[in-house]
């Protein structure tokens, strides 16, 4: 009673309107809802090996929620995405790697996603106890102008070589560069399966034009970017929590009809991640959503609204890394712990 009271509280006034919204145009039972038997009832008669059935079962089943079906994975790889004076100046004991896997395995994390030296640095003291997602490729800060690319930082045998379970990767889905980030991501994911480590894939839009009212964010898009993940097949989708919709008909490009938004959406949140769950297989392959930056004192209601979101549209969990790292160490395990409760909570059910 005293989690649901508390989420209930992180809430406010809006409690009621996520907590008792209903899906009507796609509904629950249309999707594949993840449970504690998703590796079997989903990935067993796929083309995944036995080996990636494996990793993918040490994923789901490590941490404060390992055996339920959702995920609760910590990602810091913003040293080199957002620079890392600019990501861990609010707490520089996060320039030392081994706090970062320690800061996952203190707040019962199912995994710790981070960049090859991070995981590298400590994969000998750390890979047995908490499961390594190795984060492939990154868009480096240095560049000037900045561009929308991804590129390689290492290679797929060398995760595996440290005892990764899963490789990480973005893509930059309408930027220039896409095209070759898809074909090269393609590849990576293949040799991973092929080594019996599960994949996971950043779904993330990017042209200039998408800036425009948030497109970025808008359910459509990043719905598509989900769909083009899946089918390289993915194994987990990380994306943004769609904060709009109609990127293909206010931009005017791509195939859209008032008729597809009538049918399978609505303004609501729940309903528009819906959408980027519907997008995923209908929830057959994992929804995981980013906890976004760190705002300060709205981190923790922000957190827990955003995983109340994320599993009441049918999602498997979040993905948070700022608002935890970028605060003391007892507070980022608190934090996380919030998150997780969401999940264990038998009283937050699908909308």
């Amino acid at each position: 009673m005293k989690t649901y009271d508390n989420i209930v509280a992180h809430l406010g006034d809006k409690a009621s309107f996520y907590l008792d919204h209903v899906s009507q145009k796609v509904t629950k039972d249309e999707l594949r809802l993840t449970d504690k038997n998703i590796v079997d009832n989903v990935f067993v008669n796929s083309n995944r090996s036995p080996q990636v059935l494996r990793s993918l079962s040490q994923l789901y089943g490590h941490g404060n929620l390992g055996g339920t079906g959702y995920l609760s994975i910590l990602p810091v790889d913003q040293g080199i995405e957002h620079s890392a004076l600019f990501s861990f100046y609010k707490n520089p004991d996060y320039f030392d790697p081994e706090n970062i896997v320690k800061l996952a395995i203190e707040a019962g994390c199912n995994g710790v996603a981070s960049t090859f030296g991070v995981l590298g640095l400590c994969s000998r003291k750390y890979a047995h106890k908490v499961p390594f997602i190795v984060k492939i490729n990154h868009n480096e800060l240095l560049s000037y102008p900045n561009t929308y690319d991804q590129n390689l930082f290492g290679k797929v045998r060398e995760a595996w070589n440290m005892g990764a379970v899963a490789i990480g990767a973005t893509i930059y889905f309408g930027s220039q560069e896409s095209n070759r980030q898809i074909r090269e991501i393609a590849e990576a994911f293949a040799e991973a399966h092929s080594l019996g480590m599960a994949t996971i894939l950043w779904c993330y839009t990017r042209n200039d034009a998408f800036k425009t009212d948030k497109y970025h964010t808008a359910a459509d898009l990043t719905g598509q970017a989900n769909h083009l993940g899946v089918t390289i097949q993915a194994d987990i989708i990380k994306q943004k929590l769609p904060t709009t919709n109609f990127g293909f008909k206010n931009l005017k490009f791509g195939k859209f009809d008032d008729a597809m938004y009538e049918t399978l959406t609505t303004e609501h949140p729940i309903d528009l991640c819906r959408l980027q769950v519907a997008n995923c297989y209908m929830a057959k392959i994992g929804l995981i959503n980013s906890g976004g930056g760190s705002q300060g004192e709205s981190d923790m209601s922000d957190a827990v609204r955003t995983a109340v979101i994320n599993k009441r549209a049918g999602g498997a969990g979040l993905i948070l890394g700022r608002k935890a790292f970028q605060r003391p160490f007892k507070d980022g395990v608190e934090l996380l712990h919030a998150v997780q409760g969401v999940y264990l909570e038998e009283r937050i059910t699908i909308a």
